[in-house]
């Protein structure tokens, strides 16, 4: 959960480097040091079909590309890839053959601290590649993006997975950050799921900052995109980014809504 800097390019509240680290909600972008401690991956991929990419795909004859924003430090990254492909928890180590024929999967944060500890825990480094990327700085995303979808040929991702992230790209970036963000996911994925945070996580998030002692979110106060966000972040995707509701998982014990949706433009499996 969390992507998304301001235009300076650097981090506010650095990392502390004591042995209990930042307290939860120290981090202005959710980049939090122990995020899947307080918010475990089970909790989400449990709502989820195993295999799931199965069905979604049933045509594919090539690896699927996946693109996870605000990876953290992994380990949902790494739930979410065994669990859509089907693998079972035992055999997540050694990586089994022939897995990344099935899947890549290209996770990126914009904490390098985060994406080091990932890129040093993950059981499938062959197919689970790990990259430290403000998704917001267009500069950066375009040629690291392209780079990465040339080596396969391709030039979208058949599947985008965007959790507890668009309340980081909402306060840090405003309506207008929102909605460019939104665009650019469905502009990139045939498929995309995404979890929105309620808005209550919202005034949770601004009341930490303040107990914090720091200054409040830029744009806070001038949301007008607010109230019921898994609505709002439907009613964007589906009017005005050319996607189509397909399905609600339901929600996580922390009233998240978990939904998948479904590019409209023609964009015909192995096209590309």
């Amino acid at each position: 959960s969390r992507p998304a800097r301001g235009s300076s390019g650097k981090m506010a509240a650095p990392m502390s480097r004591g042995s209990r680290g930042p307290e939860p909600g120290a981090a202005p972008y959710g980049n939090f040091p122990n995020y899947s401690r307080f918010h475990p991956p089970e909790g989400r991929v449990s709502l989820l079909p195993r295999g799931l990419l199965r069905p979604l795909f049933p045509a594919a004859t090539r690896p699927l590309l996946g693109l996870d924003v605000g990876c953290n430090s992994g380990e949902l990254s790494v739930a979410l890839y065994q669990h859509l492909v089907g693998l079972q928890e035992s055999n997540s180590s050694p990586e089994p053959p022939g897995a990344g024929r099935e899947l890549n999967l290209l996770c990126c944060d914009i904490d390098p601290e985060l994406i080091r500890r990932a890129q040093q825990s993950s059981p499938f480094p062959a197919s689970i590649s790990f990259a430290s990327l403000d998704i917001m700085d267009s500069g950066a995303r375009e040629p690291f993006l392209s780079s990465y979808l040339e080596r396969f040929g391709r030039s979208s991702f058949d599947i985008g997975f965007c959790m507890s992230v668009t309340m980081w790209i909402h306060l840090n970036h405003g309506d207008g950050g929102l909605l460019e963000f939104l665009a650019l996911l469905a502009s990139l994925c045939t498929f995309l799921l995404v979890e929105p945070q309620p808005w209550k996580c919202y005034r949770a998030a601004a009341r930490r900052l303040r107990r914090l002692g720091r200054d409040d979110f830029e744009h806070f106060r001038s949301l007008r995109i607010n109230g019921d966000m898994a609505e709002s972040v439907t009613r964007i995707l589906t009017q005005e980014c050319a996607m189509e509701l397909v399905r609600s998982f339901g929600s996580t014990s922390w009233d998240r809504s978990l939904l998948l949706f479904k590019s409209t433009s023609a964009r015909p499996e192995g096209s590309d």
